[in-house]
């Protein structure tokens, strides 16, 4: 074993850096032995330098980042500040350094990864990232290793903690959103400001890192479509009851039939109780992922928090400074398949269309009319009411989201229709 330690810059103290760090501490023996080299942690970025920080050496505080990584001893930069700057920038800097860079920066991946990427290659420094899609959830990895020789057509997956948790306590105990949202933050699995998470910014930036991966094509997270969980109801977790459904927000990354492009969305879905993702409880993660040779495959475990990040940053540390002692770099980006994204309106799914509308005769034929016209293939209906009001549940065969947006719009013209109440998507079929 080599004597002489590799040096680590952190980059962020927080609960994710704190977990690193004290990791890194009580497991150094084992990670020396694992790796073949000790690690130390040579320096450690602040904003607060003031803040006790257990375990960690007052010395090795600085609030000067890019002073610690233009040092120019420093092996590997584990960056945990998020954010897109100065995150990008600091990144770069230790490229140019010296160093091999260790991110959970899902935001910064999904708007610049092919630079960061480039950057990495020219100065021959791993880029390495697993922490920023699915906590400890191994994933980035098998898939831009272990299915490298396979086919990837479709992920499709739970990537947001927050969100599962708030959508299975609506589906397990019959409180609406808001109420779910209060238990969640009550309980630390949602933020102050829950935005990133409840509107689905956070999923659509690891469904941009994982798409680009699966399909060797740069996906960013501007070509994501993306919906939220806050117009989601207790009316529609209680439709998908009906339907043998629960109500999930999803990442769905596919490979259009054909080949020849690729599409990358999150929004809310039902989801058959049967689909293996149905299961997936409180704030745990889980993603589906379909292969030509491999077939299906499920990955599951918790997908934030300190500890099992932590895990995910400490096991890229260890292959990086492997790869630093046999003087070789990692895979980098791989997207020659340079596939375009199609737009949301040219995917196809089944949809579930609640309507209010006059109780009388005729309007379902008239419902049943519109859809005919814009190509929409009706699978069932469900017609409720009373006193001249009633309630229209209609659940499409496949069809386009082009085509569904004209229904509906065509369908608010209509006289007897009161109110389009909610759409919602079904997949996992």
């Amino acid at each position: 074993m080599r004597t002489r330690p590799l040096k680590v810059a952190l980059l962020g103290c927080g609960v994710v850096g704190s977990e690193v760090a004290r990791i890194m501490t009580t497991h150094a023996d084992d990670l020396a032995a694992r790796i073949g080299a000790p690690v130390e942690l040579a320096g450690v970025a602040v904003r607060r330098p003031a803040k006790v920080r257990a375990g960690i050496d007052p010395a090795l505080i600085t609030t000067d980042a890019t002073a610690l990584v233009e040092r120019g001893d420093i092996d590997v930069v584990i960056e945990v500040i998020g954010g897109i700057e100065p995150a990008r920038s600091l990144i770069t800097t230790a490229f140019e350094h010296g160093a091999s860079v260790v991110s959970a920066n899902k935001a910064l991946l999904a708007e610049d990864g092919a630079a960061l990427h480039a950057a990495a290659e020219k100065h021959g420094r791993d880029l390495y990232y697993e922490a920023a899609v699915a906590g400890a959830i191994p994933l980035v990895r098998p898939l831009r290793e272990s299915l490298a020789g396979d086919k990837v057509n479709r992920v499709l997956g739970i990537v947001n903690g927050t969100t599962n948790f708030i959508l299975d306590k609506m589906d397990t105990s019959g409180a609406g959103y808001s109420e779910a949202l209060d238990e969640a933050t009550a309980l630390g699995y949602a933020e102050a400001d829950p935005t990133a998470d409840v509107e689905g910014f956070d999923a659509a930036a690891k469904a941009a890192i994982l798409a680009g991966i699966a399909f060797h094509t740069r996906v960013r997270i501007g070509d994501v479509y993306r919906e939220g969980i806050t117009e989601v109801s207790a009316a529609d977790i209680a439709s998908a009851k009906r339907m043998g459904c629960t109500v999930k927000l999803l990442a769905i990354c596919e490979r259009a039939a054909d080949g020849k492009s690729v599409t990358a969305r999150v929004h809310p879905a039902m989801i058959p109780l049967s689909h293996p993702l149905a299961s997936v409880r409180e704030a745990y993660n889980a993603v589906f992922v379909e292969a030509e040779a491999a077939g299906q495959l499920m990955f599951y475990g918790p997908g934030a928090g300190g500890s099992p990040t932590a895990s995910a940053v400490l096991g890229d540390l260890v292959a990086v400074c492997r790869n630093k002692l046999a003087q070789a770099t990692g895979p980098g980006e791989s997207a020659y398949a340079r596939l375009p994204v199609s737009a949301m309106g040219e995917v196809t799914t089944r949809y579930h269309i609640s309507l209010d509308v006059a109780d009388k005769p005729g309007v379902l034929a008239q419902v049943a009319t519109v859809f005919a016209e814009h190509g929409v293939s009706i699978d069932t209906v469900r017609q409720t009411g009373k006193d001249g009001e009633a309630s229209l549940v209609v659940v499409t065969h496949r069809a386009s989201d082009a085509a569904l947006s004209g229904t509906v719009e065509t369908l608010r013209k209509l006289d007897t229709v009161r109110g389009v109440a909610s759409i919602m998507r079904v997949e996992g079929e």
